[in-house]
């Protein structure tokens, strides 16, 4: 079947395919999406987003995974715009090193106790791998990790399942967190020890 002529793809699968489910609700999975399949984004409802295929076939999955497709190129002499600036959360993930920096250097010079460190360091959470170029960095505020390639953040991981109302307002959509949830090569679906 050849796509529509009108269909503009938004954002396209990532690289390992995605879950799919009926309505955004973790109990009603569908067939999984394709890796690289190009679709339109058409509504969201928190983590949850529809995405529309180029055969107007539609489900639900977990819009944080969906990687987004360029638009037009810039207008020639126009500023370029930037999508997910990484700065705010490099900043934050520079607070929070230097935060626990500061604190387990008064635990080392016997200014803090035990207690007092554990209660100046909770709540602290950062996670970054710098390779080169390329800097990965948790983003604790949405529970996700993200790759940055200097100039823009995307989505790389997730640590939880969708969230958000249902359609239909019935409260929030609830379910296993088993469906997005990164899977080690060769585990077992049953095994969670390999929970991130």
């Amino acid at each position: 079947m050849t796509a529509p002529v009108d269909f503009r793809p938004t954002h396209v699968v990532p690289p390992g395919g995605l879950a799919a489910w009926e309505s955004p609700d973790t109990e009603r999975m569908t067939v999984p999406l394709d890796a690289l399949l190009p679709v339109r984004l058409a509504e969201r409802h928190g983590d949850w987003a529809r995405i529309v295929c180029a055969n107007d076939w539609s489900a639900w999955v977990d819009g944080r995974l969906l990687v987004a497709v360029p638009q037009d190129p810039p207008v020639p002499g126009a500023p370029l715009a930037r999508t997910a600036d990484p700065r705010p959360l490099l900043a934050r993930a520079q607070d929070m090193l230097i935060r626990y920096r500061s604190a387990a250097e008064e635990l080392a010079a016997g200014r803090l106790d035990g207690e007092t460190f554990r209660q100046h360091t909770q709540g602290l959470r950062v996670g970054m791998i710098v390779d080169g170029e390329a800097v990965w960095l948790y983003d604790a505020e949405h529970e996700r990790w993200v790759y940055c390639d200097g100039i823009r953040l995307s989505t790389y991981a997730t640590t939880g399942p969708p969230s958000g109302l249902a359609p239909d307002g019935g409260g929030p959509a609830a379910g296993p967190a088993d469906a997005t949830r990164i899977v080690a090569p060769g585990e077992r679906s049953g095994d969670r020890s390999g929970d991130i």
